[in-house]
């Protein structure tokens, strides 16, 4: 922490700029259309410049640059020599994708998608396949291991069922495993799966699983798991396979996912919590206390978002672990800013997600985030412990009722606040 900053994610650092704008203004008195006349934070006699600093930098969608790293391979994959590259299919003009059955399974295809038999996917074939059958949907990226979202994107890629079927798939299958490139390691090979049916269908309201190739409108580069790889919009990073290029249908009911392995829970859905990214470390008493956040919306959505502010003298209420009947207050969760699509993408999004006038379905959406802001006013001299928490759909306060690590962080977050005299 750097001043009462998250610095764990240089995305983290990039929230809502016209919607934060438009919050702070109107808590301020500021009407509409004074905000619309006023350039970017110009006006340091409405807001301090340390606030107009951070919020100059705030935006919606991730950068590639921006997203955060979870690798594991040694020689990274995308820092390997061009030749290199060509030669193991990880160029979009090499590279080729194959659906096979597992060898050790009875499982059978009659159309196997096969390096050895010459009827691998390349490329261009799965462009001919994204000329009709392409989506594309918003999801933040995160890991069950790590508290903060790793970046939030726009992907577009061929459901992974449409590959599937060009295989043929006949009999005795009942789970996807799937594996990106590796290097002769062992020790190298990252594979994940999922059950055949969550393949080949999608729960009302549930985006497809993609073989991606476009981030945010530009191709999935080598850093991102480009040329292709996995997207499974409900879960965490760990089943988003980057550099995919081998799948195998098989009849072991067993998921054989690295992760499962490393004692970690494979099938949780990501969940809803709430992350502080800017709140000041110190303010001088009778000031306005701006604090801003994201919000990750999981598998139970997400209906508010929460601040308490707590004396640090006060002692936190025995049995009571999730502060059930602290004195939680409502922030504001900021809405889609009207600029967040890319000048990319001039296709429709994903329908399921926004409706024909560019406007979300519902908010949040699901498997994405949202960014959130309170202003705290008439705050006494002292120190203070501040927490943010989510109310999902179901009326749920988060963490409840899954605080446990190995299925995904979400635990109530605390940061530490001076009052000055």
């Amino acid at each position: 922490m750097i001043d009462g900053e998250m610095k764990s994610s240089a995305d983290l650092s990039r929230e809502h700029a016209t919607a934060t704008r438009r919050y702070f203004l109107q808590r301020m008195g500021i009407s509409a259309a004074g905000f619309c006349v006023l350039p970017l934070w110009a006006n340091e006699e409405i807001l301090n410049p340390e606030l107009q600093a951070r919020i100059q930098k705030l935006a919606y969608l991730t950068s590639t640059e921006a997203f955060r790293n979870v690798e594991r391979h040694r020689p990274l994959p995308y820092k390997l020599p061009l030749d290199k590259r060509l030669q193991y299919g990880l160029e979009r003009e090499t590279w080729k994708l194959e659906v096979i059955k597992d060898p050790e399974s009875n499982s059978r295809l009659r159309n196997p998608l096969s390096n050895e038999e010459g009827t691998a996917l390349d490329f261009p074939g799965l462009m001919k396949l994204a000329e009709k059958q392409s989506v594309r949907f918003l999801k933040v990226m995160t890991c069950n291991n790590i508290a903060d979202p790793l970046g939030m994107g726009l992907w577009e890629g061929v459901p992974l069922r449409d590959v599937i079927w060009l295989a043929k798939p006949d009999k005795n299958i009942r789970r996807v495993f799937y594996r990106g490139f590796h290097n002769n390691n062992p020790k190298q090979v990252f594979q994940s799966s999922l059950p055949i049916g969550r393949v080949l269908e999608d729960p009302p309201g549930e985006q497809p699983i993609i073989l991606c190739y476009k981030l945010n409108g530009s191709p999935l580069e080598g850093q991102r798991g480009g040329p292709v790889r996995m997207i499974v919009p409900e879960a965490y990073g760990f089943k988003s396979i980057k550099w995919i290029q081998t799948i195998f249908l098989t009849n072991n009911h067993q998921a054989n996912d690295t992760y499962a392995k490393q004692d970690n829970d494979i099938d949780s859905q990501m969940k809803s919590y709430a992350r502080f990214i800017h709140w000041p470390k110190s303010v001088k008493a009778g000031n306005p206390i701006p604090i801003t956040g994201v919000a990750q919306a999981g598998m139970s959505g997400i209906s508010k978002v929460q601040y308490w502010l707590q004396p640090e003298k006060e002692d936190v209420p025995s049995g009571d672990p999730y502060f059930s009947k602290a004195d939680w207050l409502d922030a504001d969760i900021l809405p889609l800013p009207p600029d967040w699509k890319p000048e990319e993408v001039d296709q429709p999004l994903s329908p399921i997600q926004i409706d024909s006038n560019q406007q979300p379905r519902e908010w949040p959406l699901r498997h994405t985030i949202a960014h959130w802001a309170a202003l705290i006013e008439n705050t006494p001299k002292g120190n203070y412990v501040l927490r943010c928490r989510t109310i999902d759909r179901n009326g749920i306060a988060q963490p409840m009722p899954r605080p446990f690590q190995k299925s995904g962080g979400n635990k109530i977050q605390k940061v530490n606040l001076k009052v000055t005299g």
